[in-house]
C-alpha cells in the first residue's frame, strides 16, 4: 500500500508541474493576480520544492523492498552517475537566470519572453535538467537499489515523454519557427548527434 501511495504522489506531483507550467494556466492566473502574478513563480517553485522533497521524506519512512545486493561497484557507479547528473544540471543552469528562474526576482514571464538558450550544454540537448535528473535518480537507485527508489526512477521516465510534450509546445508558443528550427537539429535527452546548433 505504501508503495502505491508513492506512485500516486508523484503522478500528482508531475501532473501539478505540467498543470501550473502551462501558458493557459499562466495566463488565467495572470488575469486572477494581478500585478502579484510577478511571485507566482517563486510560489510554484516553493511548493514544488516541498512537494518534492515531500515525496522522498515519505518514501523514508516505510521498508522497501532491496531489489539489488549492495556492493562496493555498485556504490562506486551511483557516485559517479549522480556526479555526471549533477554536472549536467550545474551546466543547465549556468545560462539561466538563476534569480528569475527560482523566482526570488518577481518577474512577468508571460511579458519578457527572453531568448532561447542554445548555448553551453544546451547545444547538444534541449533538456539538460531532465538528462541530469535521470542520471541523478538512477545513481540514488544504484545507491539504495530499493523497490522504492525503483518507483522514483520509473516514475520520471514515464513522465517525462508528456513533460518534454507540453514544455515544448510551450516553448513552440512562445519562440516559433526559432524552437522548430532548434527541435530538428538538437535532441531532447541524449547528445546522440555531434552537430552543434547554430
Amino acid at each position: 500500500m505504501s508503495h502505491l501511495i508513492l506512485v500516486v504522489l508523484w503522478a500528482l506531483f508531475y501532473f501539478l508541474h505540467s498543470l501550473l507550467a502551462s501558458l493557459n494556466i499562466k495566463r488565467k492566473l495572470q488575469g486572477k493576480m494581478g500585478s502579484a502574478y510577478k511571485w507566482y513563480r517563486l510560489i510554484y517553485s516553493f511548493s514544488s520544492s516541498i512537494l518534492f522533497l515531500a515525496i522522498f521524506v515519505y518514501a523514508g519512512l516505510f521498508e522497501s523492498k532491496m531489489l539489488l545486493n549492495s556492493s562496493p561497484g555498485l556504490t562506486y557507479l551511483s557516485f559517479l552517475t549522480a556526479g555526471l547528473g549533477t554536472i549536467i544540471l550545474v551546466k543547465a543552469f549556468k545560462h539561466f537566470q538563476s534569480m528569475e528562474f527560482i523566482g526570488l526576482a518577481p518577474h512577468e514571464d508571460l511579458d519578457k519572453k527572453g531568448d532561447l538558450i542554445r548555448k553551453g550544454i544546451h547545444q547538444y540537448v534541449r533538456h539538460p535538467i531532465y538528462s541530469g535528473l535521470i542520471l541523478i535518480f538512477l545513481g540514488y537507485f544504484f545507491y539504495l537499489p530499493t523497490l522504492s527508489s525503483m518507483i522514483h526512477l520509473v516514475a520520471l521516465l514515464v513522465y517525462l515523454p508528456f513533460g518534454i510534450y507540453y514544455e515544448e509546445k510551450k516553448l513552440t508558443a512562445l519562440f516559433g519557427e526559432e524552437y522548430k528550427k532548434y527541435k530538428e537539429e538538437v535532441p531532447a535527452l541524449i547528445p546522440f548527434k555531434t552537430k552543434k546548433a547554430a
